[in-house]
């Protein structure tokens, strides 16, 4: 996977204004190895701990917004500093985690970074942290406004009229159905089959329902 080995100063300009300084000072005391990667599909950022000749290692996707990437980068230095703390005796996203990743959330809502409505969005994270991007869709939903490079015509399911008529990326076509839980429940028009979407998902919109 083609990435990209970014000197300090460069990072700055994948952060928001205000958070460089307090983030360089993480990455050099714990001797962090930080690489900004292409876009994954699975995953935004990614942890592994320190070894024998090796540091920690801190991977992030660079095609997210300055918002996101400073929230997941958070996030991984979280599980840095579990490790720190607690080295592999602990859940890698259990309480002590989600205490740590909540201490960090709180010192940067703190810095006055975030702006107002990611501020109010990250207080259910600040209380309850999840696991995953896909686990906390309130506040994804929020931090999509501020994408530079939406596609033209795509949006997010959650954003969809009920029985609006949609395009994936592979090029199947759906109808959205009504919600369960947190996923949609979405028919494919070929076979009729039903497939669960998340809120964040993002499609093409084919035709809007009234």
């Amino acid at each position: 996977m083609p990435v990209n080995e970014h000197p300090m100063q460069a990072l700055a300009h994948f952060l928001p204004e205000g958070s460089f300084e307090p983030i360089v000072q993480y990455i050099h005391h714990f001797k962090v190895h930080l690489t900004v990667t292409k876009k994954r599909k699975t995953v935004l950022g990614n942890y592994l701990h320190a070894g024998i000749n090796r540091n920690h290692k801190i991977t992030v996707n660079g095609n997210l917004n300055k918002y996101e990437f400073l929230i997941t980068l958070l996030h991984e230095l979280a599980h840095l500093l579990t490790y720190e703390q607690y080295n592999n005796k602990v859940e890698a996203h259990g309480k002590e985690w989600k205490n740590l990743y909540s201490k960090l959330l709180i010192d940067f809502v703190q810095k006055q970074i975030f702006p107002a409505d990611i501020e109010q969005a990250l207080q259910k994270s600040i209380i309850n942290p999840a696991a995953t991007a896909n686990g906390e869709t309130d506040l994804l939903l929020v931090l999509r406004k501020y994408n530079s490079h939406q596609k033209p015509g795509f949006t997010t399911i959650e954003s969809l009229p009920e029985n609006s008529i949609f395009q994936t990326e592979n090029g199947k076509v759906f109808k959205k159905g009504n919600q369960r839980r947190k996923r949609y429940i979405c028919v494919e028009l070929k076979t009729g089959l039903q497939y669960l979407f998340s809120p964040i998902a993002e499609v093409k919109i084919i035709e809007a329902a009234n």
